[in-house]
């Protein structure tokens, strides 16, 4: 059996997320999203590629693949980036803590960990906010037969970044260095805003180019 999650069949990733195990869990699901998002936006840039109809976009949208195919990748990557940062976190909450030497390690060990645990949804974020962007030029200038896809592409990559920064605000309710707390929620809270409001715009183009 493949020990990465991403090369393993559907069912048995679904399997493994319904299970008791608390890895892999809304953090991998998140990087999912963000992954399935890019790889739409592949989808309507290759069903655009080569289409006489759309001669004038060629080299816009050759980039936009170059850019999606990237994004993919780097997503698909963190699927298990943040199953591996989440053991490693379980792993650390089980050091022993009887004596004040045992104590200061682990309290040691836990901030390495759970800035771990936070950095991969935060890169996860970041790259669904990346999506987001490649969203509106694969409506705009895409294959129109393939425009449903790319709004489907926005509800994914925007699911994605918002079930990122769950995991992340989650794993600083653990932190204690106070400054890294108000440093990420600062990086977060910019990844957020304005998202939902670019969401229903071009969730809305894109209705309004079926109903057309």
């Amino acid at each position: 059996m493949p020990d990465k999650l991403t090369e393993k069949s559907v069912k048995s990733f679904l399997d493994e997320l319904a299970s008791s195990a608390p890895a892999p869990g809304g953090g991998s699901v998140a990087a999912l999203s963000g992954a399935l998002g890019a790889a739409l936006i592949s989808m309507v840039s290759n069903l655009t590629i080569g289409k006489e109809k759309y001669a004038g976009v060629q080299g816009d949208i050759t980039a936009l693949l170059k850019q999606s195919e990237g994004l993919r990748k780097k997503l698909t990557d963190l699927i298990d980036e943040d199953v591996a940062a989440y053991t490693v976190l379980a792993q650390t909450m089980k050091m022993p803590r009887d004596t004040e030497e045992q104590k200061n390690a682990r309290a040691k060990a836990m901030d390495k960990s759970l800035k771990g645990a936070i950095d991969v949804p935060l890169r996860v974020a970041q790259a669904c906010v990346s999506v987001m962007e490649l969203c509106r030029p694969a409506a705009d200038k895409g294959n129109f037969n393939a425009v449903s896809d790319a709004g489907v592409a926005i509800l994914m990559a925007e699911a994605g970044l918002r079930s990122a920064a769950l995991n992340v605000l989650i794993n600083l309710g653990w932190m204690k260095d106070t400054q890294f707390v108000s440093e990420t929620r600062k990086k977060l809270d910019g990844l957020l805003k304005g998202k939902p409001a670019l969401r229903d715009e071009i969730y809305e183009l894109v209705v309004s180019k079926l109903y057309s």
